[in-house]
């Protein structure tokens, strides 16, 4: 292969299943160059999916000016440092980072090399596997801005010292994985909900309460309890009840923040539904609000050192080959996956391999 081509994974057109349209290429694939000071480039080691992954590129002409074509799949990503700008102080060539190229735009992380700017990226820390790292991204900045900043500054009028209480539907997946061990690290009490298979993973991970949905009626339950939660995160986004029935269980200044919603028309007509429609009308008694993911360096720093503390771990279901990536796009599709899946674009550098060995095992 030639120095100024690379491998990739593409898909050339905005068609479903984004699995039966992947392209595999050796060649013909430019290996993309830094076009200002502040980027640097990636060889990439491993990959993390999202749903955004899919969903977007299998939206057709609605995903039309959010990706040029034909795109790269993949946001996320843990690398090796090979260039850098000539503003970048804070990276090495040699070095490994990790973060995400949020929101998709169609140039991502399923290939050998990435360009990513100053913003997109932390240094590893010392001590935290490539993979785990890798699996951060775009679920670790979701929950950090929903749970983590909605528990920090979003959530007032308690005494300073009570403890919040924040629910999370959603508990097994990616972004509740880590929205758990945020609101620990934060001091809330938590309660969530998963399948009965999950319920001990959540229960590691420090949930209080954890409701089987698949047993219970969630609704009722969380209305049974009264208005105890100061956060409501919705990383379902399926349920159209949810966000009515939240008055019955927020307290009067609670916010209910929605994460995930269905990409499709009936998707995007119930989410303007919620945010529009006036209470006398039907619409929910409480303020609608939905999460917009914006990559900073800062919270993927905090994140990095919570990791290395020992106090945030990534829970990692699979790691596929690079060849398999389809096979993974379609477990995730599954909606059942506990934590993340990974991909894992190259073998371990031998530049890495050393440094790994020389880390402290996580304690």
């Amino acid at each position: 292969m030639s120095t100024t081509e690379m491998k990739a994974w593409q898909f050339p057109t905005l068609t479903a299943p984004l699995e039966r349209n992947l392209q595999l290429l050796a060649t013909g694939i430019p290996k993309p160059s830094l076009q200002t000071p502040t980027q640097i480039l990636v060889q990439v080691h491993t990959a993390s999916l999202n749903p955004a992954d899919y969903k977007v590129p299998e939206l057709g002409l609605l995903a039309q000016s959010q990706v040029a074509l034909p795109g790269i799949p993949g946001m996320d990503f843990c690398g090796q440092v090979v260039e850098v700008g000539t503003g970048v102080q804070d990276v090495k060539v040699g070095e490994m980072v990790f973060g995400s190229k949020a929101p998709l735009a169609g140039k991502g992380t399923l290939a050998e090399y990435v360009v990513v700017e100053k913003e997109q990226y932390a240094a590893v820390p010392q001590g935290v596997s490539f993979e785990e790292c890798a699996g951060v991204g775009v679920a670790g900045f979701t929950a950090f801005g929903t749970v983590g900043v909605g528990l920090r500054a979003g959530v007032k009028g308690e005494a300073e010292g009570t403890e919040k209480r924040v629910f999370i539907n959603g508990g097994s997946g990616g972004t509740g994985t880590f929205g758990i061990q945020i609101a620990k690290i934060l001091g809330a009490h938590v309660t969530t909900t998963c399948s009965g298979a999950n319920v001990e993973l959540c229960k590691s991970l420090g949930a209080d309460d954890v409701l089987d949905y698949t047993k219970v009626d969630i609704n009722a339950e969380l209305t049974q309890m009264g208005k105890v939660f100061d956060l409501v995160v919705d990383n379902i986004g399926h349920s159209t009840t949810l966000y009515k029935a939240s008055n019955a269980f927020l307290k009067p200044k609670g916010k209910f923040i929605q994460v995930s919603v269905d990409m499709g028309l009936g998707g995007i007509a119930q989410l303007a539904k919620n945010m529009l429609l006036p209470r006398y009308l039907g619409g929910g008694k409480r303020k609608f609000e939905t999460y917009m993911m914006v990559v900073k360096k800062e919270p993927l720093e905090e994140i990095a050192g919570w990791m290395k503390e020992g106090r945030l771990r990534t829970v990692v279901e699979k790691v596929y080959g690079f060849e398999e990536l389809p096979a993974a796009v379609e477990r995730l599709k599954t909606g059942r996956v506990k934590g993340k899946v990974l991909v894992r674009v190259k073998d371990v550098l031998l530049a890495s391999l050393e440094q790994l060995q020389t880390l402290p095992a996580i304690s």
